[in-house]
């Protein structure tokens, strides 16, 4: 299936590292005009070495920096809300900073940026599509994960109200929701045996993702072959949400 996205402009928060990494590099390849966003200018300088991309420097769990980063961004037509944390820690310990934090990164990011722009495309009246990267935690409570699976199955409701109450002006909006994924802190955090074995056992086909994998899913839903699918949360996560 070729995917061509020549002509838009795309918006990936998240982007220095990891899947947002392989999102923006595969935008770029498939011919779109891609604007990164992360917090780390030293990520920001490599991705416009490498891709040449326009960067936007914010930290989005700051709502303010969060509206002029999209200021900044200019006119978009597709955008991937994927910037997102976890900070691992049991319910009865998880400490309300924490929780404010991934909330505001996972959560409240997606709502102010996703509004900024959906303004935007409302105003041009050209339509658009959004994905918001979401996790298999939305739909299953993961040990040591409280306020991260309360932050994605939070994304997961915001993306189905987006997708109600943009599609009348032809803004589709899904999620995609991976499994563990190997980025280099998934790799380090799950590559313990005695803490990825049984993660894996729960995935029928037997693996962890890679970014590509959630690179492809998102590609797709941005583009026109998905022009009939608005308001979905696809699971990319081996079979672990059918058990």
């Amino acid at each position: 299936m070729d995917i061509r996205f020549e002509g838009k402009r795309a918006l990936v928060t998240g982007a220095g590292k990891g899947i947002g990494r392989e999102i923006a590099a595969q935008l770029v390849k498939s011919g779109a005009e891609v604007v990164a966003l992360s917090r780390t200018q030293e990520d920001l300088d490599s991705l416009k070495a490498e891709l040449g991309c326009q960067t936007v420097l914010a930290d989005i769990g700051d709502a303010q920096q969060a509206l002029k980063a999209v200021e900044d961004a200019g006119p978009i037509d597709l955008l991937v809300n994927n910037a997102g944390v976890a900070i691992i820690e049991p319910f009865l310990e998880t400490s309300l900073d924490h929780w404010d934090t991934v909330l505001n990164i996972n959560l409240r990011a997606a709502f102010v940026v996703g509004q900024a722009v959906a303004k935007g495309m409302v105003a041009r009246g050209t339509g658009g599509s959004i994905v918001n990267v979401s996790s298999q935690a939305s739909q299953a409570a993961l040990p040591g994960h409280t306020a991260y699976c309360a932050s994605k199955a939070g994304l997961d409701h915001l993306t189905r109200m987006m997708a109600l109450e943009l599609g009348p002006h032809n803004i589709r909006v899904n999620a995609v929701n991976p499994t563990v994924i190997l980025t280099p802190m998934g790799e380090k955090v799950w590559g313990d045996p005695a803490k990825g074995a049984p993660m894996l056992a729960r995935i029928p086909l037997g693996r962890f993702g890679r970014p590509v994998h959630v690179a492809d899913a998102v590609l797709y839903l941005l583009s026109d072959k998905a022009d009939m699918i608005t308001g979905v949360m696809l699971p990319v996560d081996g079979g672990y949400l059918v058990g």
